[in-house]
């Protein structure tokens, strides 16, 4: 073979290593925080977590959801956060609110 082959020949297999590793990596954590006095169900539309009123719940390599995420209250009342929500995001429910803030280094 001559150079220019071995040359591409390991490209294309540092191409295909590369792509091996990123397929294998977490997808990544994502984070809800309840600051409400009440606790919430959040439906990601695959999963449904409750989480106690000035708690957290951390959804381990889920990645992000597949559509809008929806926060449902004890009074019955329910917010809809457009999706979908990745791991870079962290849901935050506060008193009837709910809002998405950037994700700290330690929780990703």
């Amino acid at each position: 073979m001559s150079g220019r082959t071995w040359l591409a020949t390991g490209g294309l297999v540092t191409v295909a290593l590369t792509a091996a590793l990123t397929a294998c990596s977490s997808p990544g954590d994502l984070s809800i925080s309840n600051e409400s006095p009440t606790d919430v169900t959040v439906l990601t539309g695959d999963e449904e977590v409750t989480v106690s009123a000035g708690g957290g719940a951390v959804l381990l390599d889920y990645g992000c959801t597949p559509g809008d995420v929806t926060v449902a209250f004890t009074s019955g009342q329910a917010v809809v956060v457009s999706g979908p929500v990745c791991p870079e995001q962290r849901i935050v429910v506060r008193d009837g609110q709910v809002e998405l803030q950037p994700a700290s280094a330690n929780d990703t």
